[in-house]
């Protein structure tokens, strides 16, 4: 269907004076429409929840889910200028309300994971799946709000394939990673919003070497995309790092789980070996029994 901003305009005289008072309000607060029964839009808009129905259908819709999901699918896809100020106003109009805000993220946490999983090409995952098991050393840069990220993807590829290396910034010697990059390298990158510099300078250097990069970020066109051999175009809340870590995770684990999958015998030795070694080594608190 056209957007909905669009499908009102045209409707708009046909429509009774209550429905009228429900479309405008979808037209200036659709951020509130996208998470709330229609129950709770006509508390809001103090009409009804059978004038919020009676509207869907007057507009072409089969239902109120079905108009919701497209003002969520609209929202996905609008840019936002100022993330932070974004992300201050709308968890401000639901700190009041604890129910709410459960209500609100849920929805929002499905809807973008939903969209990015559903984008994801096969085809794609599977180079990325390849580019991983057969390089021979794996570095993953993500700095600022991407840390979290490269930290756990690090973490999980180390376990299951290893020799992974995590760059840590100011910790670690850029020179000397970049300068054991050839073409069986590979650098995993992580770049968002604001983009950190450094990120992009490290990717720039190792390809240069004759690194494979995977560039994990929010546009083809990014600082980062542009130096990118294989890019994973993720769609995620702003800011990303506040708002966008679980659509992030689960994209990550698709990658972890397809190379685990593909090499099932040899992750199986490695996490029993990696098992036994932590036992020995860290061994797990053990309530005493008396």
């Amino acid at each position: 269907m056209e957007p909905i901003n669009e499908v009102i305009r045209k409707n708009f005289n046909t429509l009774t004076n209550r429905q009228k008072m429900v479309a405008q309000f979808i037209l200036e607060h659709p951020q509130h429409i996208a998470f709330q029964k229609a129950k709770e839009v006509g508390e809001l808009t103090k009409t009804s929840e059978t004038t919020v129905i009676r509207l869907c259908y007057a507009l072409g819709y089969k239902g109120f889910t079905h108009l919701q999901k497209e003002i969520q699918s609209n929202l996905l896809d609008k840019g936002q200028t100022d993330p932070l100020e974004k992300y201050r106003v709308s968890t401000g109009a639901l700190s009041q309300n604890t129910v709410d805000l459960i209500h609100h993220i849920k929805e929002q946490e499905i809807a973008f994971i939903e969209k990015n999983l559903d984008a994801l090409d096969s085809n794609l995952v599977q180079k990325v799946i390849e580019a991983i098991l057969y390089s021979k050393k794996r570095c993953i840069v993500g700095l600022r709000s991407s840390y979290a990220a490269a930290n756990w993807l690090a973490f999980s590829l180390n376990i299951v394939k290893g020799n992974t290396h995590l760059y840590r910034g100011e910790i670690d010697d850029a020179i000397s990673l970049i300068s054991d990059m050839d073409k069986e390298g590979l650098v995993i990158a992580f770049s968002f919003p604001r983009y950190a510099q450094e990120t992009i300078s490290f990717v720039k250097a190792a390809k240069k070497k004759g690194a494979k990069i995977i560039a994990i970020t929010d546009n083809e066109l990014s600082p980062l995309g542009l130096f990118a051999d294989l890019l994973i175009k993720v769609y995620t809340p702003s800011p990303t790092g506040l708002n966008g870590m679980a659509t992030m995770f689960s994209l990550l684990n698709v990658i972890v789980s397809g190379v685990a999958s593909s090499k099932w015998e040899e992750v199986h030795n490695r996490i029993n070996d990696y098992e036994q070694t932590s036992e020995q080594f860290f061994p797990f608190f053990k309530q005493e029994t008396h």
